[in-house]
């Protein structure tokens, strides 16, 4: 099992917050209100339909703790564990309208965090045993990226820029305005400060070799060939970190990591990995 550190949850609760008001709207949720008394409790368990990765599970006890902080709720798989169909991740009691009410806004959160470690996981299995690892990218929701990078650390992966402001990438169009590959290095090199890397896109080997002869930190190979990546591997000889990028799979990425590349990013892990399906059993009502 791969074990990642939970998220602080000042983190987290703005987020879960937020869901959970864009919800229950105006008036709450008028179904569970009308039928189930106040009284009642509740105890049942989220459990996975499907065989995956698990995610989420700190959102998911906070949408529902949120709306009612005695609930109890019991994580029995954790963050980053594997998940079998059938088998238990949170058991919960509690008040019946709160547990109903914020169902919804956990499973969500549950569900998508657990696809995105569950993809995550498919890749960096996939490469075994080369060195590279699978790292993400900014293609994820609006909103949710702080989640979402959590889940590719859960599924085993590792993060990259969390935004604009933590690391140079300069891309394609960045080298077209800027007028080349050399003089965009050089007003990047200029301006930040000596903690920050920069990395640049490349799309051809031409492009690299400029690159390496302007001292960046790390090279982005877009959508070259598995003949060119390794060549870009042999030209860099270990002066720079190598990133391969573009149109990886589970199908694809094991001859990548075979170039001998140091990161895979892969936006679909975050962009398009499906939900993984996880519901709610009610065992009791009292």
């Amino acid at each position: 099992m791969f074990h990642v550190e939970p998220l602080p949850c000042l983190m987290i609760e703005p987020i879960v917050r937020a869901a959970l008001l864009e919800d229950l709207g105006r008036a709450g949720d008028i179904t569970t209100d009308a039928i189930i008394p106040r009284s009642a409790v509740l105890e049942g368990v989220i459990a996975s339909r499907q065989r995956g990765t698990v995610c989420g599970t700190e959102a998911a006890v906070l949408a529902l703790r949120l709306l009612d902080p005695d609930i109890a709720a019991v994580v029995e798989t954790p963050d980053g564990a594997p998940v079998d169909p059938g088998q238990i991740v949170i058991r919960v009691k509690g008040a019946a309208r709160a547990v109903l009410s914020g169902e919804r806004v956990a499973l969500n959160l549950l569900c998508r965090l657990s696809g995105i470690a569950t993809a995550t996981r498919a890749l960096v299995d996939a490469v075994r045993p080369h060195r590279a690892r699978i790292v993400c990218t900014r293609k994820t929701t609006p909103g949710l990226r702080v989640l979402e990078k959590h889940a590719v650390r859960a599924g085993g992966g590792s993060n990259h820029r969390f935004g604009l402001d933590d690391a140079v990438l300069i891309k394609d169009n960045h080298v077209a305005v800027a007028g080349g590959v050399r003089p965009a290095i050089e007003r990047a090199r200029r301006s930040v400060g000596h903690l920050v890397k920069i990395e640049l896109e490349v799309d051809t080997l031409e492009q690299l070799a400029e690159a390496m002869s302007s001292r960046v930190d790390a090279v982005l190979l877009d959508n070259m060939t598995v003949a060119q990546m390794r060549e870009a591997v042999r030209l860099v000889d270990g002066r720079a970190v190598v990133e391969a990028s573009g149109r990886v799979t589970a199908q694809t990425v094991n001859a990548v990591a075979a170039t001998g590349v140091d990161l895979i990013s892969s936006g679909w892990i975050t962009h398009s990995a499906p939900a993984l399906d996880l519901g709610l059993d009610v065992h009791r009502l009292d």
